[in-house]
């Protein structure tokens, strides 16, 4: 810090932390704080101290302002400003999206993702060799899209030279900060307070006064005495109003002691969210004000010229606007936002005009509907679904015919869904839906409600909407989606409502030429009760669809989960492969978290444990930024499962209760499956096996016992029960799981049903029925399956003293146990190794990358073998080039080697 700039009274450990980041960001490494407080604590004067502080770092500077919270990237405009000259040397799809979303283009922004990632590019190159500030003032009134853009960015700092400090207000927006530092301001100490107070010449008592009543709050040490000084008023006595209600009192009378026309143009301040002064003549002219007018209300130190634009004023401290929107009385509020429509005619501000027309209008009317309609159209497409809801809503309020009414509920609705509003989307599509409307619609207007409803965890109402939605007098092709939707609720509910579902699908009368047919008929093959597909039945499928035109992801994704619940994991993994890379080539963060979902349920099923974690966790974070809540649980359910194989336990538990949030006798969390059958292996692994079968058990009942979690623990849930000396208590799952075992004629699934038999039996059958297993398991493509059969096996060797065969069976487990990180069970098949005599039960050489590397860097690693240059790998990744640099540059001691081109020669260790 500069010996400059001056020091905050009772704020040092607050500028440490600041000065801290501001260093880091000199060096060239990065970070991000968040300052929370009550108004008037202090957070904007922080600002300030950094701003002079920051020395050579490039600086960009943004304030959230309330009105503007409907109008997308409207805060991320103005904030990058600045660096909009940097922004051709991103990669094109990161230009093109940003530059969209910014309004600087024609275009598509509607991958918000893309635009975060967009932007912590821009960052990067804008901070260069000296670094970059960015400071963001009121952060809770920023709009979302600006919002999500810049947490985004800055959950992904590391290595760029960029600090990024933000200012929030309590109790007011919202401004999630999960994953970054946050500080929260308390009141300033006696001692600073009253060195605030020297300031003015107070008597004993009125001094004692302020001090109580401030509560250490800086500007209410500054700005009450002024206030008592002038007003002299009853309501400040102690006690009288809240301290932010006593400040708003102390700024009332100062606005309202300035002349007439000077607080109509204060008015048309605090109604534009730009403060261009431009703008604010134009308004002013038709309201009988001037610019001169402004003099009074700078003099009075309420306004003061904003240091990034020089062409635009501000408010001193946001309170002071709240406070002259309070006082405007309403027939002023309305002129003001007419005026400022008046103001705003050119193209460019369509969308601030037609809510300014909003906020102006008094009762229905059509064209102020249909501006804003135009509006939620452009938001949407530049993927500011929240905006667009919003915009949306509004229109059909003030629309004057019941067509154009239900038509932007219903696009309200949907876009809601797409914002991750499921409450809003939910109320939005059934009031659409209790007007008069056509079948099409009201069949898109309840599958919104059903969405909506499943990711509430209310599983028999989302089904009944979605085949009710099915059966009405709509088209093939749409029921034919419903009904495939309806399959992945079935799964919750049985084998009734889903064989209900296979019925109605099969019974459509879908052309050949449909794309959609394909699809419908693969489905019904995989969950018919008889043998499952020949090997391939997908690819030709994809072909098949290809050919005719194509589906939406959301049809790939449930085909992907048909194909998981059905045993076709290769199908399964092709399938959520290649919409991963189909997603990271667009861009499309957004759409993520399902396909990395599903690819992680694949990894765990086919014991590639690290890559499972990587995969989960990237989608997790991803579905963190993007509001994917229903996400989040389900990936932090796998998690939890990981954890369990680990030992793990407090990990576990933390990530199995996300999952299970929600999760209610008459509601069902989505998570709960995988977080039940997390926790029971955690008991399983720590020897707790009453606690396990318990917890296994719970996947056996309604409505969970036909999901996908409920089938693959079976052999867990067998191992539990004979563990207790209870094999009873499995036999009717065992005996359901052997039935789906032979219908999906996979050897891996044989190999575990040979298993479970040979754990019932115990007895003269177990050897063959143990070394069946062995020889139809999958070593290398399933290696947990297959060293957990050796660890039962040599157990049960060992047990009936035959230690020499035991010890194969046992160093065999444990060598994979212990690659793969599976702790507690290769601390079981070491001490089973001893109880056999054996001196020396250490592993065989474990692969360099199965345990020095983390997930993240994995990943890292793996694409760069691949030839991929920092700047394609940050692109996927969704990181900057610069962290991949440092992931590279930590990662190459660990692996031996020192350059890019050694990753080649050992790819192979590296899966």
């Amino acid at each position: 810090m500069g010996s400059g700039v001056a020091r905050l009274r009772g704020r040092e450990r607050e500028q440490s932390a600041i000065d801290a980041l501001l260093d880091g960001a000199r060096g060239g490494t990065s970070g991000a704080l968040v300052l929370r407080g009550e108004p008037g604590i202090g957070k904007t004067a922080l600002l300030e101290y950094a701003a002079a502080a920051a020395g050579e770092l490039r600086p960009l500077r943004g304030t959230g302002i309330e009105v503007e919270a409907e109008l997308p990237f409207a805060g991320l405009q103005l904030l990058l400003r600045p660096a909009l000259a940097d922004l051709g040397a991103l990669a094109e799809p990161q230009r093109a999206a940003l530059a969209s979303a910014l309004g600087l283009e024609a275009g598509s922004g509607n991958d918000p993702m893309l635009v975060g990632l967009a932007t912590l590019s821009l960052l990067t190159e804008y901070a260069g060799d000296t670094g970059a500030l960015l400071l963001v003032d009121d952060a809770q009134w920023l709009d979302r899209a600006s919002r999500d853009a810049l947490l985004f960015a800055a959950r992904r700092l590391h290595a760029e030279g960029v600090a990024m400090l933000f200012a929030a207000r309590d109790g007011e927006g919202a401004f999630p900060v999960a994953g970054l530092s946050e500080h929260r301001l308390a009141g300033l100490s006696p001692e600073a307070s009253a060195a605030l107070l020297d300031e003015h010449d107070l008597t004993p008592a009125l001094r004692y006064r302020l001090l109580a009543e401030a509560h250490g709050n800086p500007l209410a040490l500054r700005e009450l005495p002024v206030a008592l000084a002038a007003e002299r008023s009853a309501d400040f006595r102690t006690g009288a109003l809240p301290l932010t209600d006593r400040l708003r009192l102390a700024f009332y009378g100062q606005v309202g002691r300035l002349p007439e026309p000077t607080q109509r143009l204060l008015a048309i301040v605090a109604a534009d969210e730009t403060g261009a002064l431009d703008v604010l003549v134009r308004a002013a002219a038709v309201m009988d004000a001037g610019i001169d007018d402004l003099a009074p209300a700078e003099a009075a130190g309420l306004l003061q010229r904003d240091e990034s634009a020089d062409t635009a004023v501000v408010f001193r401290h946001p309170l002071i606007r709240a406070v002259v929107v309070q006082r405007a009385p309403l027939g002023q509020r309305l002129a003001v936002h007419r005026a400022l429509a008046d103001a705003l005619e050119a193209p460019e501000h369509a969308d601030r005009r037609a809510w300014h027309l909003a906020a102006a209008a008094t009762g229905p009317d059509e064209e102020v509907a249909a501006a804003l309609e135009d509006t939620a159209a452009r938001a949407r497409e530049r993927g500011g679904h929240e905006a667009a809801a919003a915009a949306y809503e509004r229109a059909a309020r003030l629309s004057v015919g019941t067509e154009a009414r239900v038509r932007r509920e219903a696009s309200g609705a949907e876009s809601a869904l797409e914002a991750g509003d499921l409450t809003r989307a939910g109320v939005l599509a059934r009031r659409a839906a209790s007007r008069d409307v056509g079948e099409d619609l009201r069949a898109r207007l309840t599958q919104v409600q059903a969405i909506s409803k499943f990711w509430h965890g209310e599983f028999p109402d989302a089904h009944r909407l979605l085949v009710e939605a099915a059966a009405r007098d709509i088209g093939p092709e749409q029921a034919a989606g419903m009904l495939l939707q309806a399959i992945h609720t079935g799964w919750y509910l049985g084998e009734g409502p889903l064989s209900e579902v296979l019925e109605r699908l099969a019974a459509l009368p879908l052309p050949d030429h449909d794309p959609i047919a394909p699809a419908a008929r693969f489905v019904g093959r995989l969950l018919d009760r008889g043998p499952g597909p020949e090997p391939g039945a997908l690819a030709r499928t994809l072909a098949e669809i290809h050919e005719r035109g194509r589906i939406s992801d959301q049809l790939r994704l449930i085909l992907c989960g048909v194909a998981l619940a059905r045993g076709q994991d290769g199908d399964a993994d092709a399938l959520a492969t290649g919409l991963i890379a189909a997603h990271r080539d667009a861009g499309a963060a957004g759409r993520l978290p399902t396909a990395l979902f599903f690819a992680a349920e694949v990894a765990v099923f086919t014991g590639r444990l690290r890559a499972a974690r990587g995969l989960a966790l990237e989608g997790r974070e991803l579905a963190r930024d993007t509001g994917q809540q229903q996400w989040v649980r389900q990936l932090s359910s796998v998690l939890a499962h990981l954890d369990a194989l680990a030992g793990a336990e407090d990990e576990c538990r933390a990530s199995a209760d996300t999952g299970l949030a929600g999760d209610t006798p008459g509601s069902i969390a989505p998570g709960a499956p995988w977080a039940h059958w997390s926790l029971g292996l955690l008991e399983l692994g720590a020897g707790r096996a009453e606690a396990a079968l318990s917890r296994f058990e719970r996947l056996t009942r309604e409505p969970l016992s036909h999901h996908i979690c409920a089938t693959r623990s079976v052999p867990d849930l067998v191992e539990a029960a004979v563990r207790v000396g209870a094999p009873e208590r499995a036999a009717e799952a065992f005996a359901r799981f052997e039935q789906w075992a032979e219908s999906v004629r996979q050897p891996w699934a044989d190999a575990l049903v040979l298993r479970c038999r040979a754990l019932l039996d115990g007895g003269t059958h177990a050897e063959r029925l143990y070394t069946d297993a062995l020889r139809v398991h999958d070593r290398d493509g399933r290696p947990v399956e297959y060293a957990r059969t050796a660890l039962l096996f040599g157990e049960w060797l060992r047990r009936g003293r035959r230690k020499a065969e035991a010890r194969t069976r046992l160093d065999d487990a444990l060598e994979i146990l212990d690659r793969v990180g599976m702790r507690p069970w290769a601390d079981r098949a070491r001490a089973e190794l001893t109880a056999t005599g054996a001196t020396e039960n250490s592993p065989r050489a474990q692969h360099r990358s199965a345990t020095v590397l983390t997930p993240q860097e994995l990943q890292i690693v793996r694409l760069a073998a691949r030839g991929l240059s920092n700047r394609d790998i940050a692109a996927q990744l969704f990181l900057s080039h610069r962290t991949v640099g440092y992931h590279l540059y930590k990662a190459y001691p660990k692996l031996g080697v020192t350059s890019r081109g050694e990753l080649k020669g050992i790819a192979a260790e590296l899966d």
